[in-house]
């Protein structure tokens, strides 16, 4: 009986976590997402603590439905008491979180594998482990009325660095997470009978289009561009993919510090998070975090970010007529 008992007990226990973890639109159709990037917390460093101090002052304010890090988390030695820094404040607010790895994470004391391992135990992570450490996911948000998937998070790994010897640089998006996306995009259309679902999409670095929706005088802008965009030097066709697609409503990175501006091209918004770090490397921002508010069966998303000293700046909606 005890045995039964204890065995009842553990079951409730995972399907509790496995519903917590459920991602689904409030009771008036509301959604909040917040986007914190490039914490680039170095344990040693008392800096970092300012990252750690933007984390619960946001949290606490905003009270989101889920929290993205887009890249470069943990940029210094030892990473592990860093990783625990940045998880501490997500346990104890008990809000579903998911980790995109950027450039400098696995550059520290830490591999792919080991990051993914302390990510993946935390109470509350979206993130699934993969060969190569966190795998692409794409995350549902149910309707509040059916539970069916009403829109779409993708989080996806933008890599590190060029692995040809004939190419310098930054990586970029493989030909398998293309062929993924595409596949698991076109399997919620059809679910949806042929209409794609709105969606978002996280990463560190940004597509080469970045620089082209920027430079057109047709797009729709907002926010600042203090440097120049940093994609790999191979354009391997991820854009272009999501356009065919028709679902993603924006694509939002990091790994430029100086920039937090968003352009459109071709209908989809290509995006900037806010520096999120204290003053462990290079910015010339005060630190804050990107909100996103999306409402249930419309395509579309009002964004700002909210900075360290609680202010709010840059409120923009896409399309204009998103309330």
């Amino acid at each position: 009986m005890k045995k039964n008992l204890f065995l009842i007990l553990i079951l409730f226990a995972v399907c509790t976590r496995l519903d917590a973890q459920q991602l689904r639109y409030h009771q008036d159709g509301t959604f909040k997402i917040v986007q914190f990037t490039d914490t680039h917390v170095v344990p040693e460093k008392k800096e970092s603590l300012d990252a750690i101090k933007l984390i619960d002052k946001v949290l606490e304010k905003e009270q989101p439905d889920l929290i993205v890090f887009s890249g470069d988390v943990v940029t210094g030695k030892p990473a592990r008491k860093g990783w625990d820094m940045v998880l501490k404040p997500l346990i104890k607010k008990g809000i579903p979180f998911i980790i995109t790895m950027g450039n400098h994470d696995p550059e520290q004391d830490l591999t792919r594998a080991e990051i993914a391992e302390i990510v993946t135990a935390a109470p509350n992570n979206l993130n699934k482990k993969s060969d190569k450490g966190l795998s692409d996911v794409s995350l549902e948000i149910q309707s509040a009325k059916n539970g069916k998937a009403a829109s779409l998070i993708y989080c996806m790994d933008s890599n590190d660095y060029s692995k040809l010897d004939s190419v310098k640089g930054y990586g970029w998006f493989s030909f398998d997470q293309i062929q993924w996306y595409r596949h698991t995009s076109s399997s919620y259309t059809k679910q949806n009978a042929g209409k794609p679902l709105p969606a978002l999409a996280f990463f560190h670095i940004p597509l080469p289009e970045y620089r082209e929706a920027y430079k057109n005088e047709k797009s729709i802008h907002a926010g600042i561009r203090l440097e120049d965009e940093c994609p790999a030097s191979v354009n391997s066709g991820m854009f272009a993919a999501m356009l065919e697609s028709g679902d993603i409503m924006g694509v939002f990175v990091g790994h430029d510090h100086d920039n937090d501006y968003m352009a459109s091209l071709y209908g989809i918004v290509l995006g900037y998070g806010r520096f999120s770090g204290g003053r462990t490397t290079y910015t010339d921002f005060q630190n804050g975090a990107r909100v996103f508010c999306l409402k249930e069966g419309e395509k579309g998303f009002l964004t700002y970010i909210r900075l360290m000293d609680g202010s709010e700046i840059c409120r923009t909606s896409f399309p204009e007529t998103f309330k």
